[in-house]
């Protein structure tokens, strides 16, 4: 791994995922957090071997607190560098306790977008978020994302059919709503943590 693949923040680091991490990523994934993400492999081998065959258009890590404790993942998937579009994804705090009073997950959303947006100059960022799944789309709406749409019966979570929420956001929408609101969350968080002097890269 080289150092330059790491996208650094202030509370945390986005580190890239490797096969050493299927251990680990897979407990996380068969943890009821991620009981509303798509299924993925269901024993160790399986995962490292997935890991291994991510495409070139996929940018994967693992969010790293800066005590070198992993604690989630987050994706970039469908990379398009022609249309300038991308899919954040695979979104998944897996150690909640070792999160606590941090802000890991807008932290971690903030550096990606700021890996899609300035690094990969992309346009636009889509994805669509399960029904049922408030949380999260909620959480989206509040850092910019819009809600474009709805795929009927799209899911099968659960024994249950489920709608999918299209969600887009524009890179002019991050720049003037997303950026400035993670931003200031972080902020909050960098005060009550008492770290002086902190600044927040715009």
């Amino acid at each position: 791994m080289n150092d330059d693949e790491i996208l650094r923040g202030t509370f945390v680091d986005l580190r890239p995922l490797v096969p050493a991490d299927a251990a680990m990523t897979l407990g996380w994934r068969l943890g009821a957090r991620a009981r509303l993400l798509n299924s993925g492999a269901v024993d160790v081998e399986q995962q490292a071997r997935w890991i291994a065959t991510r495409p070139a258009n996929e940018d994967n890590y693992v969010i790293q607190l800066k005590d070198g404790r992993d604690v989630g993942m987050l994706s970039l998937v469908g990379i398009d560098t022609v249309n300038k579009h991308a899919e954040p994804a695979r979104f998944l705090l897996g150690e909640e306790v070792a999160v606590r009073g941090i802000p890991a997950a807008v932290e971690a959303m903030k550096l990606l977008y700021e890996h899609a947006f300035g690094t990969l100059d992309l346009i636009r960022l889509h994805g669509m978020i399960a029904g049922g799944n408030a949380r999260m789309l909620k959480w989206q709406k509040y850092l910019g994302m819009r809600e474009e749409g709805c795929m009927r019966s799209h899911y099968f979570i659960d024994g249950v059919f489920r709608d999918a929420i299209i969600v887009g956001l524009l890179k002019e929408e991050y720049l003037t709503i997303s950026r400035p609101r993670m931003n200031a969350l972080i902020a909050m968080a960098a005060q009550g943590a008492g770290v002086a002097g902190t600044e927040i890269k715009e």
